[in-house]
């Protein structure tokens, strides 16, 4: 698979979860200040949350109080909602589209293949932001973890994957990273699959996902790169389910608010850089 986005003129933020949610918000002001609208209409979709009532009016305030003109509850619990003309009406409004967190395989199952996720990828090709949290970010690539302890990853099939939406191609995101402890569980996608890239996206960090794609980090924490490209050796092929997995020269880096990563190119991007792509020597 060649890495890509799949973003057209849109822009993809991805979120690792915990962000701040104040009005000195540094990651949601970024997700409005990215649309080009000068009146910005936000679309919640709070499909993955258990709790949507309370999750939607902390959104509602917080992207008001950063400049948003209108901010809509796309509030789709059932596929059947996720056919609703009110709803797709809505997004197709929006220059901003806001996935929040919850349960990934929820929202896959809930949004996959109806009008609602298909009015979602035409904003973004026409354009739009489309950025989610957790769950949200999770979902966006084209293949996503849905389950998988990080105390029990590395050991062969402890890590359990699925479709996402395919917004984003070459590239496996897990939210939640460094406090919960899952760099395990990218090394074992990276042993299985080393042409996927793992991010791995801490709590208040985000990445930016433009053409290429290239990755640009925002946020107080970590955005976490685990490249298995170069792997020379691992014994994930001859094991059985639950065996330990070994694995021979993984990458990882370390990406911070302004730093970036070439996914295509696989290279590190300092600040400054994120927006081309390369990097001067």
């Amino acid at each position: 698979m060649t890495s890509q986005t799949t973003a057209g003129k849109g822009v993809l933020v991805a979120i690792g979860g915990a962000e701040n949610k104040t009005s000195q918000s540094e990651i949601l002001q970024r997700v409005l200040d990215l649309s080009s609208s000068d009146t910005h209409e936000v679309g919640v979709i709070t499909t993955a949350s258990s709790i949507p009532d309370e999750v939607f009016p902390t959104y509602e305030r917080v992207f008001t109080q950063l400049g948003a003109a209108t901010v809509h509850h796309i509030d789709v619990r059932t596929r059947n909602g996720a056919t609703k003309d009110r709803f797709v009406d809505v997004l197709r409004r929006c220059d901003v589209i806001f996935m929040s967190g919850g349960d990934q395989l929820r929202l896959t199952h809930i949004l996959g293949g109806l009008p609602l996720l298909n009015a979602m990828r035409e904003r973004l090709a026409e354009g739009a932001v489309v950025a989610g949290t957790s769950a949200g970010a999770a979902a966006q690539s084209t293949t996503m973890i849905y389950e998988g302890v990080a105390a029990e990853a590395l050991r062969k099939g402890a890590v359990k994957m699925s479709a996402g939406f395919g917004f984003v191609e070459g590239v496996v995101i897990d939210s939640h990273f460094l406090e919960r402890g899952r760099f395990t569980r990218l090394i074992e996608v990276g042993a299985a699959n080393p042409e996927f890239l793992g991010i791995g996206i801490g709590e208040d960090a985000a990445v930016i996902v433009r053409d290429g794609p290239v990755l640009e980090a925002i946020g107080s924490g970590h955005v976490i790169v685990v490249d298995s490209s170069r792997l020379r050796s691992s014994n994930v092929a001859s094991l059985s389910e639950g065996e330990p997995v070994a694995v021979e020269h993984v990458i990882i880096h370390a990406l911070t608010s302004g730093f970036g990563y070439d996914v295509k190119g696989r290279r590190f991007l300092p600040p400054g850089e994120t927006g081309r792509g390369t990097r001067t020597e």
